[in-house]
């Protein structure tokens, strides 16, 4: 009875359970390698307000291709005509529009929300590292609700049962 419900719910909302997936893998990497950055950077100047911008640039530098890649690999099918085997080019087109539009808004609100914590947590004298995976994982919340609730309003997956 659970196994069917599982599998119900993971039909109804797999596309939504990828992208989030993707968001998850794609932040995850970028994190570790912010952390590692920071760490770094916090030994080379003590400028705590650089240092957080800069490891934001850092990790954007790692998430947006990653989470490119991943999105790509998870809805390919969506852009073939089944009927012709050729990429649709109009749906490429219209899913790029709504996800630039969707992280867009939600990239503006992660970007404050990091920056400002982790700069705060630094000001108050938290490693460096420990300022980086608290301002992520707050930062990260905020963006997944705002994503999520802007993947809905924008129907990226309108083409899906949920």
């Amino acid at each position: 009875m659970m196994m069917r419900y599982g599998k119900k719910f993971y039909n109804k909302y797999k596309n939504y359970i990828l992208f989030n997936k993707n968001i998850i893998i794609a932040g995850t990497a970028a994190l570790i390698v912010g952390i590692f950055f920071t760490q770094f950077f916090a030994q080379q100047s003590k400028d705590n307000f650089l240092n957080s911008i800069v490891t934001l640039f850092v990790e954007y530098g790692i998430y947006i291709p990653l989470f490119a890649l991943f999105f790509y690999f998870d809805n390919k099918s969506r852009y073939v005509n089944p009927s012709s085997g050729k990429r649709n080019y109009a749906n490429i087109k219209n899913d790029i529009i709504k996800l630039f539009t969707i992280f867009s808004i939600s990239e503006i609100v992660y970007s404050i929300s990091k920056v400002s914590v982790h700069f705060q947590l630094m000001q108050i004298s938290f490693e460096p590292y420990q300022a980086t995976i608290i301002g992520s994982f707050t930062a990260w919340f905020i963006f997944l609700v705002i994503i999520n609730s802007g993947a809905k309003i924008v129907k990226l997956f309108k083409n899906s049962n949920s």
